[in-house]
């Protein structure tokens, strides 16, 4: 049986036998209609063995609602990216690593050195390049997961999708 939820469209057919559909109460008069669940597949009968297993297929994914999920998923992204960079520049600054640092390159290049260590490990230069990493990411994650959503459709379309195989534990 085909069907189409929540953007995604496929098949489901029972992998155990299946029971006959029962037929829903009617009015008096008219003929009983079989019930239909809301989702369009046919259930499979509960076994006295094991749970109910309903084979499905993956054919389509809506391109729309891959590019709001991967662009929230990427702003999650880009805040702990930012926030872990905070974080371990404190860490780092906390034990000293770059006064050290400093120290060290001016220990080697000499005193008179114009280089300065701690002008390009600043904290707020370190979290605007992390801010700017973390912008860039979202769009291409954005960008690609769409994409990739495109190309999964046009594929799945030649050999079918992804089969899949749910279990009511």
């Amino acid at each position: 049986m085909h069907y189409t939820a929540a953007g995604f469209s496929g098949t489901a057919s029972p992998v155990t036998g299946a029971t006959p559909v029962a037929a829903a109460a009617a009015p008096a008069g008219q003929a009983p209609r079989p019930a239909q669940p809301a989702t369009g597949a046919t259930p499979a009968a509960r076994s006295a063995d094991g749970p109910r297993r309903v084979r499905l297929a993956i054919s389509r994914v809506d391109p729309w609602s891959v590019m709001k999920l991967s662009f929230l998923l990427a702003v999650a992204i880009g805040i702990m990216t930012v926030v872990a960079t905070a974080v371990l520049w404190t860490v780092l600054d906390g034990m000293g690593v770059f006064t050290e640092t400093d120290a060290l390159i001016r220990s080697i290049v000499g005193q008179e050195s114009t280089v300065d260590v701690l002008q390009f490990v600043e904290f707020n230069r370190v979290v605007a390049l992390s801010t700017l990493i973390a912008i860039v990411n979202m769009v291409l994650i954005t960008a690609l997961s769409t994409i990739m959503a495109f190309i999964y459709n046009i594929v799945a379309a030649m050999v079918g999708g992804i089969h899949l195989t749910l279990t009511d534990d």
